[in-house]
């Protein structure tokens, strides 16, 4: 177990007066391993809900949890922790990852809010935006799935899932040529070359998943294609979950991630309402 080291994120435009300075923890060896968890004050003197924070790009080594900064920010403002992650991703700089090793220190991350000073790992949720998204939900669709990517056997298990503008189908995603192929650079081929990949990542393909979840999209996102959202809720219903689809008119990608849009209230209404199940 490595020591908390204290982050210097600079303010932003979001710089909410009830959030301490994140701490830096790692949860394992590798130096992309590794989370910023922001405590409101109120954290300090009991254990509070936390939403986990996992940002897109799709899933290229360029991208860094700082996308997710501003969410976190506004997260404490609403008295919730957030466990900010990072994870080995795709490219020369990445660290590594790909099939599995993506997945397992997404799953790796989660089990780690069980050693977080602060946090009740019980009500812990999982937010992702864009590629995000797709982890949010595969690391929520249980032991097996996660098993699958070769993580240890789970010790926190989200109790909802957040997909924000997610690439929630990996094998329409790599049809439709998301991210100039990034898909199949991840799982390491096509589908027609590795299904049996394709099937223990998707949570598409992972549906039912027995756990709440929410997928909110932009309808003016032109990077991920807001009917993904749509279908995957219209299938995860139709397979008995409790799935919720929430369009929201004039939005493109990246607001999602940015609390002064009014996407935020509508995020945060939703984390609330699933706290309080």
């Amino acid at each position: 177990m490595v020591c908390p080291e204290t982050t210097r994120t600079a303010a932003s435009a979001c710089n909410y007066r009830s959030a301490v300075r994140p701490s830096r923890y790692h949860y394992g060896d590798h130096k992309f391993q590794v989370g910023d968890l922001w405590l409101p004050r109120a954290g300090l003197q009991r254990a509070v809900p936390v939403v986990v924070l996992i940002h897109g790009g799709y899933w290229r080594w360029l991208y860094t949890k700082g996308l997710m900064n501003r969410l976190a920010r506004a997260a404490v403002a609403r008295g919730w922790a957030a466990w900010n992650i990072e994870y080995r991703r795709i490219g020369a700089l990445g660290g590594g990852g790909g099939w599995p090793s993506t997945f397992a220190d997404v799953s790796s991350a989660v089990d780690y809010a069980a050693q977080l000073p602060g946090v009740d790992p019980a009500r812990l949720i999982t937010c992702g935006h864009s590629s995000g998204g797709c982890l949010a939900l595969w690391v929520a669709a249980g032991p097996e799935a996660r098993r699958g990517a070769g993580a240890s056997e789970p010790v926190v298990s989200p109790v909802a899932a957040l997909s924000l503008a997610g690439v929630v189908d990996l094998e329409r995603g790599e049809q439709l040529g998301l991210g100039a192929g990034a898909v199949s650079r991840l799982l390491g081929g096509s589908p027609e070359q590795r299904p049996e990949v394709y099937r223990a990542s998707s949570p598409a393909a992972l549906l039912p998943m027995g756990v709440p979840q929410v997928l909110l999209h932009g309808l003016a996102d032109t990077v991920v294609p807001p009917s993904m959202s749509g279908d995957y809720q219209e299938k995860a219903c139709e397979l008995g979950d409790d799935a919720v689809y929430e369009p929201l008119e004039d939005l493109g990608h990246r607001d999602l991630i940015d609390p002064r849009q009014p996407s935020w209230p509508v995020i945060a209404g939703h984390i609330g309402r699933l706290f309080s199940m």
